[in-house]
């Protein structure tokens, strides 16, 4: 069954005032009252007419030019008013009158140019965002048996997205998890990490093991940067409770454990994607309840007077209550505060929960993995 709701209707042509005109047409009114008051207090010749031009060109700041042009014809009429009311109109009060008319037709077409510009704007960040989507997809709330949370943290108010990436995919081979940081930023640091991103998202539904796919990702960089461009990755492998990580010259992830925070270092120092990295996987038995956080070096290094924020000190307080989202808010919320929201560089986080092992078929460890988990 369908229902009509009854919504109010405007006349044809007629549009509610945005919020910048509203702002633009009160400061002009309130600037035609100031000039007004002190014609007023002047009883003599009308000396403070030519100030009225001012009135236009303050709604410009604000509003639209239809906006602009309503207030200079009023500023324009309460100008013949006072100079019709200091005698017959002359040569002075005239050029006042024209001057009037000629900045409101100025205001006007800076308010159309304005507001052009506005609309471009808003037209880049529309397809900025959906850059982004592209990019970076949505995390979570599970996958496989993990539940995830990802959080992308800009250091610039204009843009929302940089080089740092992240990516969680269900595979035949269990839950795969990648985080990555590309050396440099702009449009270049975006291009490399929607490379990364596209080869990982086909790799690691093909490639049974992560040296694999780390040596995929590895030819997808090098085909596509200069010789000092690389990228940092940390790449996590989630198959019945055992967790495999191989680390590419990214920050180590967290291990959140009955209130312990555990770095979980490589075995051995890797360097990034691009300089040919020789991994060696590091192997952990997962138990119900942990959390790891993932994160890039934009954590690391985000600091105010020279002291860094004390992530692996407050991490349990911040990330081990409620759900990951809850905890991501979190840590955003007091590492924002920690700097006075001023930060050198995105931030990427990721916040996996096991929950347990689930009843689904058991898919058998690789070779190169036997024997790593008790290691």
């Amino acid at each position: 069954m369908l229902f009509r709701v009854t919504m109010p209707t405007l006349p044809p042509g007629r549009r509610p005032l945005s919020p910048g005109s509203r702002a633009g047409l009160g400061a002009a009114l309130v600037l035609l009252a100031v000039v007004s008051a002190v014609e007023l207090a002047d009883n003599s010749t009308a000396h403070f007419v030519g100030l009225f031009a001012a009135v236009p060109f303050l709604a410009a700041v604000f509003a639209f030019w239809q906006t602009v042009l309503v207030v200079g014809v009023l500023a324009t009429i309460v100008g013949m008013v006072f100079l019709g009311a200091a005698g017959p109109l002359t040569v002075s009060g005239t050029v006042n009158i024209l001057g009037i008319l000629l900045a409101t037709g100025i205001a006007a077409a800076v308010a159309t140019m304005r507001q052009r510009q506005a609309d471009r704007i808003a037209e880049l960040q529309r397809l900025a965002l959906v850059a982004q989507q592209a990019v970076l997809r949505p995390l979570g709330p599970q996958v496989g048996s993990l539940a995830i949370a990802g959080r992308y943290i800009s250091a610039t108010a204009a843009a929302d997205i940089g080089g740092d990436l992240y990516e969680a995919l269900d595979t035949p081979y269990g839950t795969r998890i990648i985080i990555g940081d590309v050396r440099g930023k702009g449009l270049d640091a975006v291009r490399l990490a929607s490379i990364v991103l596209g080869s990982y998202r086909h790799v690691a539904y093909e490639r049974a093991d992560l040296k694999t796919v780390v040596a995929d990702l590895d030819r997808a960089v090098a085909r596509s940067v200069g010789d000092e461009d690389f990228v940092t990755a940390a790449l996590l492998e989630e198959r019945g409770g055992t967790l495999t990580i191989v680390n590419c010259g990214h920050p180590a992830p967290l291990l959140l454990r009955r209130g312990e925070v555990i770095a979980l270092e490589p075995q051995a120092p890797a360097p990034p994607l691009g300089f040919m990295p020789e991994v060696k996987p590091r192997v952990e038995r997962l138990e119900p309840g942990d959390r790891l956080l993932l994160f890039t070096d934009g954590l690391g290094e985000a600091r105010r007077e020279g002291e860094f924020f004390p992530t692996a000190d407050r991490a349990w307080r911040l990330l081990g209550h409620g759900t990951v989202g809850d905890g991501l808010a979190s840590l955003e919320a007091a590492l924002v505060d920690w700097v006075h929201g001023r930060l050198e560089d995105d931030i990427a986080l990721v916040l996996l929960e096991y929950a347990g092992p689930d009843d689904g078929p058991t898919v058998p460890m690789p070779s190169w993995e036997v024997g790593a988990a008790g290691s």
